[in-house]
């Protein structure tokens, strides 16, 4: 009987081993804590560094960039700008996979009447520690007009530079910059989609499949998919103050949101299935892959694997059950 209860008891033990799935790996969200950033704007992860992430200031706080350690919130570098005008109303920061930082000055808060915007380029610093680097500025004008953007994105495998609209004159949309940025002359940004969304911020997934547009309250998730965004649909957003900024954590599997306003925090979001980025899905840890869902997004499987797997260890273990009892009747 001491047998049966035994077998019984690793049964239980299998099931819920194999149903309950272990807790993702998600970052912890952290409260940037430094005075001089009270409207953090944009948001990058960094490659060179990790757990930390780049931010500045909107409007007119000057050239600065901010290193921000994603662990205690504490800033680990202040990088000031030179070789450039004077900041506008600066709002997006991206990583390029030429290990630059760019940031967009491409707000316009007067509806869309500057003639043109600038984006700032320089070398993501070796060390962290405060100093003063030389920036490269480029001239940006749109085809179709001036606009009001605040999402600047770098695609992490083409390099090429790309720029979300606030929704203006009936919809936002995404502008795709030339092949190379040049100081030769103005960068024209062309539109390449539409976008139905108040977008405050945007990035790729580290591995170019995915791009995320947020808005103040919400965010739309898309496949990247011959240099256009193919929408997968939305995902979750936390409750903020005023929500400007979002970037994938390195491994592509999380989002992380800021916000404006003193003490401001930053906010940790899981993806999964469809949303996940194509690296991820495909990420030995997830075993064949079947749980990130479909290329479209799709949930792929009707049946979660998790319960399969569980399902087949319980019948194993059930099997076990009654071969023991039988075992023990023939004594």
């Amino acid at each position: 009987m001491r047998s049966l209860l035994c077998a019984a008891g690793a049964a239980g033990i299998l099931w819920t081993a194999a149903v309950v799935p272990a807790a993702a790996d998600e970052p912890d969200g952290f409260t940037i804590g430094d005075l001089r950033i009270t409207e953090s704007s944009g948001l990058a992860a960094s490659r060179a560094h990790p757990g930390i992430y780049w931010t500045h200031n909107d409007s007119d706080d000057g050239p600065y960039v901010y290193a921000v350690d994603g662990r205690s919130g504490r800033t680990v570098a202040r990088i000031t700008l030179r070789g450039i005008g004077t900041p506008r109303d600066v709002e997006a920061i991206s990583l390029g996979p030429d290990g630059n930082l760019y940031v967009g000055d491409i707000g316009d808060n007067l509806g869309g009447s500057w003639n043109h915007v600038w984006i700032y380029r320089f070398p993501e610093p070796k060390k962290l520690r405060d100093a003063t680097v030389t920036a490269t500025q480029f001239d940006v004008k749109y085809a179709d007009g001036p606009r009001d953007a605040e999402a600047l994105m770098v695609h992490p495998r083409t390099g090429r530079v790309y720029i979300a609209s606030k929704k203006q004159d009936g919809g936002g949309a995404v502008y795709e910059g030339p092949q190379r940025l040049t100081t030769a002359g103005t960068n024209v940004f062309r539109k390449v989609a539409p976008v139905d969304l108040w977008v405050t911020d945007g990035a790729f997934s580290p591995d170019g499949s995915r791009l995320v547009l947020r808005s103040y309250f919400g965010a739309r998730i898309y496949r990247w998919q011959d240099g256009r965004p193919k929408d997968l649909g939305s995902v979750g957003v936390p409750v903020q103050q005023q929500g400007e900024s979002v970037t994938f954590t390195p491994d592509g599997r999380t989002l992380m949101y800021g916000s404006e306003g003193g003490d401001s925090e930053v906010k940790p979001v899981g993806l999964s299935g469809g949303q996940l980025p194509d690296s991820a899905e495909d990420d030995p840890a997830n075993g064949d892959g079947s749980n990130g869902g479909g290329k479209d997004g799709s949930s792929g499987s009707d049946l979660d694997p998790g319960f399969i797997k569980g399902a087949m260890v319980f019948a194993l273990a059930t099997a076990l059950v009654v071969g023991l009892r039988r075992l023990l009747r023939r004594r």
